[in-house]
């Protein structure tokens, strides 16, 4: 029977463990800020912005929330962005994604200050991340390799295939696999004979969008599987990428969902900002 990959304890494991730096930091004078803006309400956005502000609470990071009506203009977002940039007692800066249809995401993101990037979305953090540099990582693959490491799952000279091209998670993730010494297949939705491709993984990371996509038929013996995927099944209950039920017996370990990796991408945003501080000093 598969091990159950339990990314609710790992992700608050690293919230304690953050806990305890942000308290010594305020010892020492030094307070951590999140800037969280969100434009519109989207309810998934609204969801998300309030666990991150509770994952912030429970930290001890000091959080300034920027609720925008939807029908903000472009330049007044840049403006604050601007302003938030220039502000020495905000070490780190969100922008709530999807922005409303006027508005560039793109144009967006590119006007955070790369230091203050805590979703680590800006092209300097993904160049540095491309060629090794230290920045800040994506916080969806970041909680990936935590959860791989926090699981004893060897990675060295591991076949990884990963579902899924997408600018926040396949690429980047692709990128830290090969940092853990991983052999790293990205396939997409152009990949010729996929079941093919998935069942040459030890490590499967799924995030291709589309519901309970992958079967058994997609995954070898004794592979480990990680599913990024976040939907609604029939009955409305979360469900993931991969079909859980019909996988979850051919795995050496799986992380289900709810519980797996989704805890993981808010306690890496928290591990973000605490690092913000070495990067802005």
């Amino acid at each position: 029977m598969a091990t159950i990959i339990d990314g609710k304890k790992i992700s608050q494991d690293i919230k304690d463990e953050l806990k305890e730096k942000v308290a010594a930091l305020k010892e020492q004078g030094t307070e951590v800020t999140l800037a969280v803006v969100l434009v519109g309400e989207d309810p998934a956005s609204c969801v998300y912005v309030r666990n991150k502000k509770k994952a912030c609470e429970y930290v001890g990071i000091r959080s300034l929330s920027f609720e925008l009506p939807e029908e903000t203009k472009e330049e007044e977002l840049l403006q604050l962005i601007a302003d938030l940039n220039a502000r020495e007692d905000v070490n780190g800066i969100l922008v709530q994604l999807p922005l409303p249809k006027h508005m560039d995401e793109d144009k967006v993101i590119k006007a955070i200050d790369p230091k203050k990037d805590v979703d680590g979305f800006h092209p300097q953090s993904v160049g540095a991340l491309s060629i090794g540099l230290p920045g800040f990582v994506s916080c969806t693959p970041a909680g990936i390799v935590q959860l791989l490491k926090r699981s004893d799952i060897e990675t060295r000279g591991k076949k990884c295939v990963i579902v899924g091209r997408s600018n926040i998670v396949g690429k980047p993730m692709a990128l830290l696999m090969l940092r853990e010494d991983a052999t790293v297949t990205i396939t997409h939705s152009k990949t010729v004979d996929l079941p093919s491709v998935t069942r040459e993984a030890d490590i499967l990371i799924v995030a291709i969008g589309k519901k309970q996509f992958i079967t058994s038929e997609y995954v070898k013996d004794g592979a480990v599987v990680i599913d990024v995927g976040m939907h609604r099944d029939e009955n409305n209950k979360l469900c993931g990428d991969v079909d859980y039920e019909d996988v979850a017996p051919k795995c050496s370990a799986i992380t289900p969902v709810p519980g797996g990796v989704g805890p993981m991408t808010i306690a890496m945003l928290m591990y973000n900002c605490v690092s913000a501080i070495d990067i802005n000093r």
